[in-house]
């Protein structure tokens, strides 16, 4: 088997696995056998060694001498990991996991507006300004997926503008969010314009070096997203 070949088996095991004790199905306390595993997902041994030490890394299993390989309770899982976020919105946890990311956010990122408007540099505000751009463009196509790609590189930026590394490091976790999003319908198929000029306001107000603009603006971009993936009508411009 090639290298590409392995890379993918592994890849699609960790997301069976991940999927299966995201959702419960394996629920905590539960031990896996490394030869049940094997046969039910008909791979080699160190395909599920590789995919249980994945797991193990990210809190979701622990692995003990005569004990074997035991699933994890949630409260042990590193629930910042793009990757449980992404299994926890495929099962039927997904409004809890949307709840708690939606909070997250509204917590997190007005606060890093304002930051970003205090420290980006001139190539991050420039960045911000084409991403807006970009994702007007693709929201009037309709061209989710690259709306979602233009969309990510905005608060990727926005999050690495603000020169702290811990909430830079959360961009992944935002990510997470914005690709769940549009991969599980949960949002318009043409994106709110007001959407788009709320992520224009936040990018003029970081240029501008307005703090408290650029917090406004953020807080009317996660109150338009919180509404989307709940349903609810989407709050005046």
């Amino acid at each position: 088997m090639t290298d590409s070949g392995r890379a993918d088996l592994h890849s699609s095991v960790l997301d069976q696995l991940g999927l299966l004790i995201t959702s419960g199905d394996l629920p905590a306390g539960e031990v896996l056998r490394i030869e049940q595993l094997e046969s039910r997902f008909g791979v080699s041994r160190s395909v599920i060694r590789e995919a249980i030490r994945v797991l193990e890394s990210m809190g979701m299993v622990v692995s003990r001498r005569r004990v074997g390989v035991t699933v994890a309770p949630g409260a042990n899982w590193n629930v910042f990991d793009p990757r449980i976020i992404t299994w926890r919105l495929e099962g039927a946890g997904r409004d809890e996991q949307l709840r708690s990311l939606s909070e997250l956010r509204r917590g997190m990122e007005p606060v890093a507006a304002a930051l970003a408007a205090q420290r980006a540099t001139p190539e991050q505000c420039g960045a911000l300004t084409g991403a807006v751009m970009d994702m007007a463009v693709h929201g009037r196509s309709g061209d989710l997926e690259a709306y979602l790609a233009a969309d990510i590189r905005f608060h990727r930026t926005l999050l690495e503008a603000t020169g702290n590394e811990m909430l830079s490091a959360l961009s992944g976790v935002v990510a997470a969010v914005l690709t769940g999003r549009t991969h599980h319908h949960l949002m318009p198929a043409k994106p709110e314009p007001a959407a788009i000029r709320w992520h224009a306001d936040v990018a003029q107000a970081v240029q501008a070096g307005d703090a408290v603009a650029a917090e406004q603006a953020m807080r009317d971009i996660l109150d338009e997203a919180t509404a989307a993936m709940l349903g609810q009508e989407v709050p005046e411009a």
